[in-house]
């Protein structure tokens, strides 16, 4: 029967891995699929974003490009001390987007000479910031020509030491690559801000698409942080921007940021979101259906736990009967057959007659209370009762089985003044049996049997005590429910029909109190049975929730 169980648990989970490979397979593929597609979009689209701020930046850099032009002058201008035809130079090209233009000689190393586009001659240096700050740019330079002043690459330098003045200097050379003077220019930053930057980002816009109805903010942000210039009307309104990508400039202004928003879904946001969406349903429909599938395992499941359970239960409360009316049957015969010696022995044989007449009636008496609670049609007769009472007639029904079986019974309490209770005494007596015949079952080789009768608060408890196998901590829960056996151990070879824990349960709260167990593997167990001293209208419970386990009774 079990190879048969076995067997049968195994191509049913065979059946189940069938099914959830293929699909755990085409699921990993979908999301393998949708990975790599939601990558190849995010890179691609940061590969645009990252393009247009370069281009951004490209272009800021182009508008300064004439700047090395406008710049280069004649080296003989410096050497011959002929300055005054830079400014008729600076004058013609008509230089905008600049605050001043200056020349210095490095000749003589006399002060920086200032022109203003909108003058026409030099003027000298005054003590403004202005003059400061190309002192400070020039400074440098002064250096290079005490050591040897020659310069192998002539380029156009920035100069940014002061972010209120940014300043381009271009150095000009003799044909021996020897330094003789410096002309530079100082940028107008309104003038970068209102012109020069709406125009580089306008141009690098025009080439740009993400594919979408909406344009990308592009926003200017300064050292601080500060948003310098946005294309978008509501720079105030910044907290509803989100941060796309981030880079400073990188010719001039390189303190600055470009910085790239949006207050839409971007392609990569949108690449995710469809990514999410069909893993999403994809996910949903295999749940669906392995939700179907477990739904099926499970009744299928329940179905053979229900007939593995009443196999369990016929065998057990079979092996249950036949102990007892085996007994009665022998002492039955040997009464008939007049094999006894004399009165006494007679009335022994009796007495065993009776004892194991009572253990078969607690155990139908077990099955038909079962029966009587599954349909919901148990009552109660409760009547106010002394527990000692209650205790003392269950024990001497038991009396002879444990003088027979070489158990010592020791009682607690018996003799304690406790206050009387409400109870069903036969239906109490029951539980107290049940208990007892557990402690019987579950002793092993100890011979010691507990029973106690105490106050606790507003309860008085009955507790029955084995010194025996015991009950694993993760089993305890489940020993109240019907049909319920422990699965490992000792605890599961003695037999029983699961069910005189469960009654014992349904008839203690019943009477609105609670039923415990303290225990530990090879050092017994403790069953206490707690009732309320005052009870103001006890009532028979209903049939407990049907269980899928098959219970140490």
């Amino acid at each position: 029967m079990k190879i048969r169980a076995l067997s049968k648990r195994y191509n049913r989970w065979i059946g189940v891995v069938a099914v959830l490979l293929p699909l755990a397979i085409l699921l990993g593929l979908q999301y393998r699929w949708l990975r790599e597609l939601d990558h190849f979009s995010e890179r691609a689209h940061k590969a645009q974003v990252a393009s247009l701020l370069e281009a951004v930046s490209k272009n800021v850099e182009y508008a300064y490009a004439d700047a090395g032009q406008i710049l280069d002058l004649q080296p003989t201008i410096f050497t011959q001390h002929q300055l005054d035809r830079a400014a008729h130079l600076f004058k013609k090209k008509g230089v905008v987007g600049v605050t001043s233009l200056f020349v210095m000689s490095l000749r003589d190393e006399k002060e920086p000479l200032f022109f203003t586009p909108s003058y026409t001659t030099f003027s000298l240096p005054d003590d403004s910031p202005e003059a400061r700050a190309v002192s400070v740019a020039v400074a440098p330079w002064k250096a290079l020509n005490h050591r040897d002043g020659v310069l192998e690459h002539v380029r156009l330098f920035v100069e940014e030491k002061d972010p209120s003045f940014r300043i381009l200097l271009y150095p000009i050379t003799d044909d021996s690559s020897r330094l003789v003077g410096l002309a530079g220019m100082i940028l107008d930053q309104r003038y970068f801000r209102e012109k020069v930057l709406p125009k580089a980002i306008r141009d690098a816009l025009s080439e740009f698409s993400d594919g979408g109805e909406h344009k990308p903010i592009i926003s200017v942000e300064d050292s601080q942080g500060r948003v310098i210039y946005s294309t978008d009307s509501l720079t105030d309104d910044t907290d509803l921007w989100r941060t796309e990508a981030r880079r400073p400039f990188g010719f001039v202004f390189t303190d600055w940021n470009i910085a790239l928003a949006t207050r839409h879904a971007t392609a990569a946001e949108v690449a995710h979101r469809n990514f999410a969406v069909n893993l999403g349903l994809s996910a949903a429909l295999s749940a669906m259906l392995l939700c179907g599938l477990m739904l099926a395992l499970r009744y299928a499941s329940r179905e053979m736990k229900l007939s593995q359970m009443k196999n369990e239960f016929v065998s057990n409360v079979s092996h249950e009967l036949r102990t007892p009316l085996a007994s009665i049957r022998v002492f039955g015969e040997l009464l008939r057959l007049g094999r006894f010696g004399g009165v006494d022995k007679a009335r022994e044989y009796g007495d065993f007659i009776e004892t194991e007449s009572r253990r078969l009636t607690q155990l139908i008496n077990n099955i038909l209370d079962f029966a009587s609670i599954e349909s919901g049609r148990k009552t109660y007769r409760f009547e106010r009762s002394d527990l000692r009472e209650v205790v003392e007639a269950t024990l001497r029904t038991f009396e002879l089985r444990l003088r027979k079986e070489g158990f010592r019974l020791h009682l607690k309490g018996i003799d304690a003044p406790l206050p009387t209770v409400v109870v069903d005494a036969g239906a109490l007596g029951q539980s107290l049996s049940n208990l007892l015949d557990n402690a019987v079952k579950y002793s092993r080789d100890a011979r010691d049997i507990d029973v106690s009768l105490r106050r606790d608060g507003d309860f008085v408890v009955i507790s029955v005590r084995d010194h025996g196998i015991g009950i694993p901590r993760g089993e305890q829960r489940k020993i109240f429910d019907r049909f319920h056996r422990v699965s490992t151990g000792l605890v599961h070879d003695v037999k029983g029909s699961g069910l005189g824990l469960a009654i014992v349960r349904h008839i203690v709260e019943a009477h609105h109190g609670k039923v415990t167990v303290e225990s530990r593997p090879d050092e017994g167990s403790t069953f206490s049975i707690h009732l309320p001293i005052e009870v103001t209208e006890p009532v028979a419970l209903a049939a407990p929730a049907q269980q899928e386990q098959p219970s140490e009774a």
